[in-house]
Parts: structure tokens; sequence; C-alpha cells
């Protein structure tokens, strides 16, 4: 059963092999390997498993975070100063299919990995943001519940005024299998 899981691992799947890219007033850092967390853990089983409905989100939330990745928590983001959570639409023109970056048709290709297809881009902070440690995925435009926790590679410091924090087109991409 144990290596059923392993070769079906959903659980960890669309962050299997993540690379992301994170820019910020000209500052590029790659991002660490990251994760479904418990909660889209238990509804990918359920749907994949059980027979129940995923529920994924038609609207995806990005948020920053200033703590790393964790299964059971939702993150601790950023509070005023022009901080709020990136709606993107879950679309084939957002998110590349997984034959090829800036394809906008559903996925026909081998690898499994999709990317955006446009930018994400936070508006500029009026304040100090804290130190960002972590990107996350969540179903709401605040609240909500989080799915997917990446790590940054290196923290960027967000300490005041006119930082923009944004991952062009191509830059945030997810394996599901390989």
């Amino acid at each position: 059963m144990k290596s059923f899981l392993n070769r079906f691992s959903l659980l960890r799947a669309l962050a299997a092999a993540l690379a992301i890219g994170l820019l910020a007033v000209g500052y590029v850092s790659p991002a660490a390997a990251g994760a479904l967390n418990d909660y889209a853990e238990n509804k990918t089983l359920d749907a994949l498993f059980r027979g129940q409905t995923l529920g994924a989100p038609a609207t995806q939330y990005w948020g920053l975070a200033t703590d790393t990745c964790s299964d059971s928590t939702a993150g601790t983001e950023p509070s005023g100063n022009a901080y709020a959570r990136v709606a993107v639409t879950a679309s084939l023109a957002n998110w590349a299919g997984s034959q090829g970056t800036a394809t906008t048709v559903a996925s026909s290709g081998t690898n499994g990995t999709t990317s955006n297809n446009v930018a994400i881009t936070w508006p500029a902070s009026t304040g100090a943001w804290g130190t960002l440690q972590s990107v996350r995925l969540y179903d709401a435009a605040s609240g909500g519940n989080s799915w997917i926790c990446i790590n940054l590679t290196s923290s960027l410091a967000v300490s005041g005024t006119g930082f923009t924090v944004s991952f062009p087109a191509a830059a945030l991409t997810f394996q599901i299998d390989n």
C-alpha cells in the first residue's frame, strides 16, 4: 500500500519539482521545493480515492508569508501597508499546458508541469511587510484555506515603501509527476 501511495503521490504532487523566481525591485530569488499542505492533501485523497468533489478554487489567491512552510498552518501574512493577496483565475490562458510554457490549450505533454502565463504581481508596499519567507496559494481573498506553500530560497526583506513583489510569466512552475 505504501508504494501505491508513493507512486500516486498527489499528496505532495503540485510541488514535487517546483521552481519559482521572485522579482522584487530587481531582486530575483528562486524558491525551494514546496508542498501541498494538510488541507490540500486531504481534499486530493478524498477526490481521487473516495469520490468526493475536489473543490479546487476557480480563483486562486496568492499570498506572501513571513514564516516558512508548515503542513498544518496557513502562514503569517503581512498586514497593512498595501499588502493584499493577488487573485489569479484558474484558466488555460493564465496557466500553461504541460506541453510547454506559454501554451493556452489543454495539457497534452508528458512532463506534468505547468507555469504561470501571466505575471503575478502584488501592489507596491507603502511600508514594511517584514521578511518574506514563503509564497502560498489560498482559496479566498482573506482567511480561507492554504493549499500550497513554497519556501523562498532566500528571504526577502520588504522594509519600507516602494517594494514590488512579482512572479514574471513562466517563473512559477509546478510539476505533478516525474
